[in-house]
């Protein structure tokens, strides 16, 4: 009997345990953010949450979507694909039905792999992606998904505007072209090499190497290569502690080239430049603080929260929160399948210019710009990145239909 009474006993508590937790499902609309939150690039995954979760509370306080807040959901996947199938598996199964990442394109191909491959099984429970910087083309091409939406340009975009953003110096001679070993840093390396041989035939690729993705220590044999090479200009797709660490054994080596970067704002990077990287890193981005006067009281609210040194840099969390409450207030339903078909083919006026979610691949079209790491307080060039005196001066915007590629995507829509 005392066996027995405990069994109901426990019986009871999960079945409250499940309906708490439906309460509060329909008292809040999940956002899964799946990125490193431990390990090497745990600093970048940090900050990408504290983004978003400001964004929602930014939404939250003006009424949130449907009268419901928005919530999002930390998991660690620690930079893992074979992780982030779990995670996201107990996502699911918690009832969350919206999923947002961006650290690692290995990662993103997994999330919508297996996201297709539930939705096929249970489309009454379908969940939508929100891709916020995971630039892999193949994935708005080849391997376009319905459910998959970006709201970062991808590689081959950002690699348009920065070459002809390079063409145009007229002092590119030399470049040696360095990554990460994984799908990202293998299509930015082949979109650097296509694009420099045909709008500068006069310049020479010097070197062209991978290494592995978050494990390398120490840059200084990488960097005493690219010193041998001649090389006047190193082209890299490298994010978090891999620039970091690339940029710090550069400076302690005393290495005399420009630097045209996707991730010299992330985290970290501005505080190794310093000094020695002024005039000399250049970044393609889809905005900056000194770009909107809208961002400038975001930045200074963002700062007030977590800290004068912490930049806000992640502007697709915003971009892809806004439009998400825009879609959800169309379609007048959090419903994922609802929601999805309301964002594909949505224009909004974004902070930078306008955007649109190009209808037949899911990519976020919108104006892209080069800057370069400069003396800040200056005009043009008002916020200084960590607190180092230094800053990102915008040179040059690239408008919508020029950075924008085309797409090979054939997608399949639910019916």
């Amino acid at each position: 009997m005392k066996l027995q009474r405990m069994f109901y006993s426990i019986a009871a508590t999960a079945v409250l345990g499940a309906i708490s937790f439906a309460a509060a499902a329909q008292e809040t609309i999940k956002i899964a953010y799946i990125d490193p939150l431990s390990g090497p690039m745990a600093a970048t995954g940090e900050h990408g949450l504290h983004e978003f979760q400001f964004v929602a509370e930014q939404i939250n306080a003006r009424g949130g979507v449907l009268g419901k807040k928005l919530e999002i959901v930390p998991l660690d996947n620690k930079l893992s694909p074979q992780e982030s199938q779990i995670v996201l598996k107990s996502a699911i199964d918690q009832g969350v039905r919206y999923v947002t990442q961006g650290n690692g394109s290995s990662v993103a191909g997994v999330l919508i792999d297996q996201i297709n491959k539930h939705n096929a099984r249970d489309p009454a429970n379908a969940v939508v992606f929100l891709n916020y910087a995971a630039v892999d083309p193949d994935f708005t091409n080849s391997k376009c998904s319905f459910w998959h939406f970006r709201f970062d340009a991808n590689s081959d975009m950002k690699m348009e505007a920065m070459t002809n953003y390079m063409a145009k110096q007229g002092s590119v001679k030399k470049v040696y072209v360095i990554g990460q070993d994984y799908s990202f840093g293998h299509q930015v390396a082949r979109a650097a090499k296509e694009m420099i041989k045909a709008k500068m035939p006069g310049a020479e690729i010097v070197g062209d190497e991978l290494h592995p993705l978050a494990k390398v220590k120490d840059f200084a044999p990488y960097i005493q290569k690219i010193k041998a090479s001649g090389a006047d200009t190193v082209v890299t797709g490298n994010w978090g502690s891999d620039l970091v660490l690339l940029i710090k054994a550069s400076k302690e080596a005393g290495l005399d080239v420009n630097y045209y970067t996707y991730y010299a704002a992330v985290v970290g990077t501005p505080t190794a430049l310093g000094e020695s990287g002024a005039g000399r890193v250049k970044i393609v981005s889809y905005g900056s603080s000194n770009l909107s006067p809208k961002m400038e009281q975001y930045r200074m609210d963002y700062q007030k929260k977590h800290g004068a040194k912490s930049d806000p840099y992640t502007y697709a969390a915003k971009n892809a929160l806004e439009m998400l409450t825009k879609a959800m207030t169309q379609a007048g339903s959090a419903e994922p399948l609802k929601v999805a078909r309301a964002m594909e083919g949505m224009k909004m006026e974004g902070p930078f210019g306008e955007m649109e979610m190009r209808k037949v691949d899911h990519q976020m079209i919108q104006p892209l710009f080069i800057a370069t790491f400069a003396k800040a307080g200056v005009p043009g060039n008002k916020f200084e990145s960590e607190g180092t005196g230094f800053g990102f001066k915008d040179d040059a915007k690239i408008d919508n239909y020029v950075s924008a590629q085309p797409t090979s995507c054939k997608m399949d829509r639910p019916q």
